[in-house]
């Protein structure tokens, strides 16, 4: 996970729970394993999400929170409201000098403005903590929801792309987005989002 990013683009990373108003992000966990399963496996989350299978199994899910331990490519945190796990948000850092933005909720959590909240309080983080310039994410075309997430977050949109979507076992259209440091600080009013040391 982090230590294979080169040194020079770290602040000091840390691992941390990250607090807003409705929400508490933190790493996952084994004892998580059954809930992300019950929210993952639903094939509307698994088309519109490049590599979550469908369907997807408990393995899957213990998989995924072990190479998260290990030290996997990726920064993950659990959302929850309430102390009730409602999806995942993270950065994906296998292009170590493009991370890119990725989330998803259970369908029962659409619409409830979590996925904005939860992106927020990740892009904070991951300005704060990175010497990196920018971050990128991308929505299916058939996916306005997630596309309305990005562009409250500031990300302006860069152009469409086919993406390989482990579901749909094919390649779909997926409208790209970039989020630079200075349109993230200038539109830095959210501030909605606190830190604690995990």
């Amino acid at each position: 996970m982090l230590q294979d990013i080169p040194t020079s683009t770290l602040r000091e990373a840390r691992a941390c729970v990250l607090e807003t108003e409705r929400l508490t992000l933190r790493k996952p966990t084994l004892a998580d394993v059954k809930a992300i399963t019950r929210l993952a496996n639903d094939r509307r989350i698994a088309e519109n999400t490049r590599r979550l299978p469908h369907p997807y199994s408990q393995d899957d899910a213990i998989d995924f929170v072990r190479a998260l331990a290990e030290g996997g490519r990726e920064t993950v945190f659990l959302i929850e409201n309430n102390h009730k796990p409602v999806g995942m948000v993270g950065i994906d850092w296998r292009e170590e000098i493009t991370p890119e933005l990725g989330y998803w909720l259970g369908i029962d959590h659409w619409g409830q403005g979590f996925g904005t909240e939860a992106a927020r309080a990740v892009i904070d983080y991951f300005f704060e903590e990175f010497d990196l310039d920018q971050l990128i994410s991308g929505a299916r075309v058939a996916n306005p929801s997630s596309r309305n997430i990005l562009e409250k977050c500031g990300f302006q949109w860069s152009g469409v792309e086919l993406h390989r979507f482990e579901a749909l076992g094919s390649s779909t259209p997926v409208d790209c987005f970039r989020l630079s440091r200075g349109v993230w600080a200038s539109l830095k009013t959210w501030n909605s989002s606190t830190r604690r040391e995990a």
